[in-house]
């Protein structure tokens, strides 16, 4: 058999279910990559081995649990396991035992999945990053937050990793690392155990390295199908191509790769157009900043209150930001997001899927900052399902790739219309 950790998450389940390798090895196979790379890359905040290995070697004593069953994954640090630290990105909550999993984590868990270990976030989900360089080129950042997530998938440490988005912490990190990154119609898995950033913005997702992964996972987390079938040849998806207001702020070859991404789904048939965007679309980038500074400062008040010290400059200059937002502004915010969101209901009459950048440009060198994430933090708002396709590259050699968008709670059609799109560009 190939390289196991180079398996997907489907052909990973397949291979243990049919006996042709175990948990034990696969996991083993996994492990003994992440000793090679992990000081260069720095994805876990936390990975016991032992621990790891025993998982495995119960899973492969007992019957098949389900479409998981021997796959290693990797969880954010954001997401509480009852087995493992979790720490949020924070000194403040070093040694924190949760009493239970998130809600992914024990359904992940009861399908069958090894849970390797904890991997980076950066403080809170927010800003401020943690140890992980990019595996592509270590002098340059993963994007954040779901920053050792990323990194750990695009390494070949795990085939499945979560993270979590508020602005652009599942898009950016996969566009810089160059996997899929998958972001759920808000609302669509169940966010419990998952540590709050800002309520009305925060969305679960998670990175592979095969887009038909992500309807197997998310048949494990929502009961959804796990093989959709596919958009018929002969039946080709309209494609809304949306710049943004913010176009002219994306560099060259990101306008280059979403624009010629266009013209060639065109020339393969793709009905693909730019609609007219809700009224209001373009004050979204600066509503969802609003909302977001508003809601940390509430929801962070203890930690503030009582343990500034311990709190990155980055991360009380939010706190500060929100705390002097004024409540009428937060509301005229949430009230720009609710008509847009309704506006696009008839935008999508028209289109199937919008594409759009995904990230200003390539993973900027330096680990001190994770990037802008200006071209997610719209669609964060709209809570639209999004996915990353690693399309492409840059003149630095780093991913540069595109964002789908789909229909409210139409996310597998959302992949579906994707794969056919990637097997038209790659």
């Amino acid at each position: 058999m190939a390289n196991l950790t180079h398996l997907s998450v489907r052909e990973a389940a397949e291979a243990v279910a049919s006996g042709e390798i175990s948990a034990l090895e696969l996991t083993q196979e996994c492990l003994d990559w992440i000793h090679v790379r992990e000081d260069e890359v720095g994805a876990f905040e936390y990975l016991d081995a032992e621990y790891v290995l025993d998982q495995a070697r119960q899973l492969d004593k007992g019957p098949r649990l389900g479409p998981l069953h021997g796959v290693p994954i990797g969880i954010k640090d954001t997401y509480n396991t009852a087995d493992m630290p979790t720490a949020y990105g924070s000194p403040i909550y070093e040694g924190n035992r949760p009493v239970a999993d998130a809600s992914a984590v024990a359904l992940c868990r009861a399908a069958g999945a090894v849970i390797v270990g904890k991997t980076v976030t950066t403080e809170f989900a927010y800003w401020s990053p943690g140890k992980t360089r990019n595996p592509r080129n270590p002098d340059h950042t993963p994007g954040g937050s779901s920053s050792g997530s990323a990194a750990a998938v695009a390494d070949n440490m795990l085939p499945l990793a979560f993270g979590s988005q508020t602005a652009a912490s599942v898009i950016r990190p996969a566009a810089f690392c160059g996997v899929y990154g998958y972001k759920v119609t808000r609302g669509g898995f169940d966010p419990r155990g998952l540590n709050p950033l800002s309520p009305t913005l925060d969305s679960p997702g998670f990175f592979t390295r095969a887009l038909g992964d992500i309807p197997l996972v998310r048949s494990v987390l929502v009961g959804d199908d796990p093989d959709p079938d596919p958009r018929p040849d002969d039946s080709p998806p309209r494609v809304g191509l949306v710049r943004t207001v913010h176009w002219d702020e994306a560099d060259p070859v990101t306008r280059e790769v979403v624009e010629s991404t266009a013209n060639r789904l065109s020339d393969a048939g793709a009905a693909v157009s730019e609609p007219e965007m809700p009224d209001g679309f373009q004050y979204l980038a600066e509503a969802q900043n609003t909302i977001m500074a508003f809601e940390i400062a509430r929801g962070f008040a203890w930690e503030y209150v009582n343990h500034r010290d311990k709190l990155s400059d980055t991360f009380c200059e939010i706190v500060e930001t929100g705390l002097s937002t004024l409540y009428d502004d937060y509301v005229a915010a949430i009230g720009l997001a609710e008509r847009c969101r309704a506006g696009f209901a008839a935008v999508y009459e028209d289109v199937d899927v919008l594409i759009a950048p995904s990230t200003i440009g390539e993973a900027p060198a330096g680990i001190d900052a994770t990037g802008n994430p200006l071209f997610s933090r719209m669609w964060t708002l709209m809570y639209l399902p999004s996915v990353h396709l690693p399309t492409s590259s840059g003149p630095n050699g780093l991913p540069v790739g595109i964002q789908v968008m789909g229909r409210l709670h139409a996310d597998n059609q959302m992949i579906v219309d994707s794969q056919w799109m990637w097997d038209r560009l790659v």
